[in-house]
C-alpha cells in the first residue's frame, strides 16, 4: 500500500507536538469528582433493579477524551471511566440517527428501514412504530422513565415523539442540530425554526441557556424529585458536541494558546461536557442513587475533524465506515461492576445496552424477537468473554455506488458497488464508497500547510470497492490485505448476503412542505395526524390548511426575531 506524509511532517514530527504522547499526570481544570466524601462508602449488594443513566456525547472523537492521549481536559470522564471499565472494542454507527435507533430498539438499521443517511426534518419518517423501545422495556420493569436531549428519531407525528416511545418526560430537540442558546434550526435557506420541547410542548421559555447546562440542571432536578427507592432510567443525549461549535467565554479561555479556532471551541465544548458530567454524578450522590446505579457513557459516532473533533490515531471520520467513524469512546461506571478499574477488549456494539439494560432491569425479554444485541453484561462486569463474533456495521443500498465495483469483483455474489462494511472475529471488510479514508491529527497548530487536515493520504485506493483488515493485528487501518486472503474476502461477502437476505426497505421518504416551522406557530414539531391519513405523506397539502396557516406567517417571523434579539442581548453568547 502506497502512503505518503505531507511534506515536513512525519509520526515522529507527530511526536515532537505530543499527538502520541501525554502526561497522565497533568492537573485538571475541573474539580475532581473524587472530592466527594461519599466516594468512600462500600457498594452494596446487587439485590435490587439498578438505576441507569446513559449518556451519550454528540460527534466527540475517539481522540478526545483524556484517557485517549488528547489534548483535552476531561477529568470527570476520565476518573469515572478509570474506576469502573473502560469499552476498547466499542462500536457505534458512523451518523446520528443510525446510532441512537440501535440503541433505541437493539436492533440493526437494516431491520428497522433506516439504513440511509440520517432523519431530516421535513421528511415523514420515524422510528418505525411497531419497535418495542428500550425505555418502553424498562418502563414494563417497573421503571421510571426520562429523556433530556436530542432525540433525532423523527417527530412527524405525535406518535413518534419521545413520550410516546416510552420516556416519562422529555425535554430537549426533536431535530438534530440546533443552536445551543437559541435553539432555533435551519434546515436549508429559510427553513428555520425553533426546536425545544418540554413533553410535547414547545419550551419557548427556556431560550437562552446553553443546552449542556441546561440539560444537566435538568437530570438534577428529575433526580431530586424522585426516590432512590425507586427504580429510575435517565437517557442523558447531550446535543454537545455537534456543531454549532458555541460554549460559554471562560471554558474557550481556557484554550486560549490553541492556534486552530475550531479546534479550540470544540475543546471548550468537550471540556464543558465533562462538567455537567460532574454535575450529574454529583446529584447521584447526593440524593441516594449512586450505590445502586448504572453509567454508561458512549458517543454516538466519529468525530467531524472539519469541526474541531479527532480521531486520531484511527482512519476516517464522522460519516464513514472506517475506524475513526465507528469506533466510539465507551465506558461503564458502577459500585455494582465485580471487576472494577480494568480496560476490556470484549467486542460490544451499541445495539448490545438494549438486552443489557433490561436484563439488568430484570425485564422480560422472552417476549422480545429478532434483537441483534446481546447481553454484554458479564462480559463488563466479570471479565468474561464476549457472545458477540461479529458487527454489521450497515448496508446502504441507497448510497453512491463506487464507480468501479462490480458482482464480479464480488465472486459474483456480492456487488461491490453497493456501500457495506462487516466485522467478523478480527477481520474487517468494506465495500463500495466506505468514505472519507485519511488520517487526520487533531487540528491544533494555526494552520497546516496546503491541505491541513491530511497527514496521510493513501494514493492507490481510488480504483478500488474492497478492503480487508485484520483489525485486531491492523486497528489503525493500514495494511489491505484483500489480494493475499481471497478466502477472508469471499466468507466475509457470504456474510454480508445473508444479513441482506434480513434486511427490510429502506424508508426514506421526499421531505414534505406541510413540516415548515411557519406553518407550526414557528417551531418544529408534528404536522400530521392519524386523521390525516397517508394525505401528508405524499408531500400533497389541503389548500384551506395552506392558506390558514400562511396568514400566521408574518407574525412567527416577527415573534422569532425579536425572541432571538433578546436571547442574544441575554446570554451574551459568543
Amino acid at each position: 500500500m502506497a502512503v505518503y506524509a505531507l511534506t515536513g511532517f512525519s509520526l515522529v514530527s507527530l511526536l515532537s507536538f505530543g499527538y502520541l504522547s501525554w502526561d497522565w499526570m497533568k492537573p485538571s481544570l475541573v474539580a475532581d469528582v473524587a472530592t466527594d466524601p461519599m466516594e468512600k462508602s462500600l457498594p452494596p449488594t446487587f439485590t435490587r433493579p439498578p438505576h441507569i443513566i446513559f449518556i451519550l456525547t454528540d460527534d466527540q472523537g475517539y481522540h478526545d477524551i483524556g484517557y485517549h492521549g488528547s489534548d483535552i481536559q476531561t477529568p470527570t470522564l476520565d476518573r469515572l471511566a478509570a474506576e469502573g471499565v473502560k469499552l476498547e472494542s466499542y462500536y457505534i454507527q458512523p451518523i446520528c440517527t443510525p446510532s441512537r435507533s440501535q440503541l433505541i430498539t437493539g436492533r440493526y438499521q437494516i431491520h428497522t428501514g433506516l439504513q440511509h443517511s440520517i432523519i431530516r426534518p421535513r421528511q415523514p419518517n420515524c422510528l418505525p412504530l411497531d419497535q418495542v423501545t428500550l425505555p418502553q422495556k424498562l418502563q414494563e420493569a417497573g421503571y421510571s422513565t426520562h429523556m433530556v436531549g436530542k432525540w433525532h428519531l423523527g417527530f412527524y407525528k405525535k406518535e413518534c415523539l419521545p413520550t410516546r416511545r416510552g420516556f416519562d418526560t422529555f425535554l430537549g430537540s426533536l431535530t438534530g442540530n440546533v443552536d445551543y442558546y437559541t435553539y432555533d434550526n435551519c434546515d436549508g435557506p429559510g427553513v428555520c425554526g425553533y426546536d425545544l420541547h418540554e413533553g410535547e410542548d414547545v419550551a419557548w421559555d427556556q431560550s437562552g441557556k446553553y443546552s449542556t447546562f441546561l440539560y444537566a440542571q435538568r437530570v438534577s432536578k428529575i433526580l431530586a424529585s424522585h426516590s432512590p427507592k425507586e427504580p429510575i432510567f435517565i437517557y442523558v443525549a447531550f446535543q454537545a458536541v455537534h456543531t454549532p461549535l458555541q460554549s460559554p467565554k471562560e471554558y474557550i479561555y481556557r484554550y486560549r494558546s490553541m492556534g486552530n479556532v475550531a479546534r479550540r471551541k470544540y475543546a471548550a465544548m468537550v471540556t464543558c461536557m465533562d462538567e455537567a458530567v460532574k454535575n450529574i454524578t454529583w446529584a447521584l450522590k447526593k440524593y441516594g442513587y449512586y450505590d445502586n446505579s448504572v453509567i454508561v457513557f458512549s458517543t454516538d459516532n466519529g468525530g467531524q475533524t472539519f469541526s474541531g473533533g479527532s480521531n486520531w490515531p484511527l482512519r476516517g471520520r464522522k460519516g464513514t465506515y472506517w475506524e475513526g467513524g465507528v469506533r466510539g469512546i465507551g465506558f461503564v461506571h458502577s459500585p455494582l461492576i465485580k471487576r472494577k478499574r480494568r480496560t476490556s477488549w470484549a467486542l460490544v456494539h451499541i445495539t448490545d445496552w438494549y438486552p443489557t439494560l433490561v436484563s439488568l432491569a430484570r425485564g422480560n425479554l422472552s417476549n422480545v424477537q429478532g434483537l441483534d444485541g446481546y447481553n454484554v453484561w458479564p462480559a463488563i462486569s466479570e471479565g468474561k468473554e464476549s457472545p458477540r463474533t461479529e458487527i454489521l456495521h450497515n448496508i446502504d443500498p441507497l448510497y453512491n455506488h463506487a464507480k468501479y465495483g462490480s458482482l464480479e469483483d464480488g465472486f459474483g455474489i456480492w456487488n461491490t458497488a453497493v456501500q457495506a462494511s462487516i466485522r467478523v472475529g478480527e477481520w474487517k471488510l468494506l465495500t463500495g464508497d466506505p468514505g472519507y479514508s485519511d488520517w487526520i491529527p487533531p487540528q491544533t497548530l494555526t494552520n497546516f500547510p496546503g491541505s491541513w487536515w491530511n497527514l496521510e493520504r493513501l494514493t492507490d485506493g481510488l480504483r478500488k470497492s474492497v478492503w480487508l483488515f485484520n483489525i485486531t493485528a491492523d486497528p489503525y487501518e493500514r495494511y489491505d490485505l484483500s489480494e493475499q486472503r481471497p478466502d477472508v474476502v469471499r466468507t466475509l461477502l457470504m456474510r454480508l448476503v445473508h444479513y441482506n437476505q434480513t434486511a427490510i426497505p429502506v424508508r426514506y421518504p421526499a421531505e414534505n412542505p406541510r413540516a415548515h416551522p411557519d406553518f407550526n406557530g414557528g417551531a418544529w414539531g408534528p404536522w400530521a395526524s392519524e386523521d390525516d391519513g397517508e394525505e401528508w405523506e405524499g408531500g400533497r397539502e389541503p389548500l384551506k390548511s395552506r392558506n390558514k396557516k400562511k396568514k400566521k406567517c408574518k407574525i412567527c417571523k416577527l415573534r422569532s426575531f425579536f425572541r432571538k434579539l433578546n436571547t442574544r442581548l441575554m446570554s451574551n453568547r459568543i
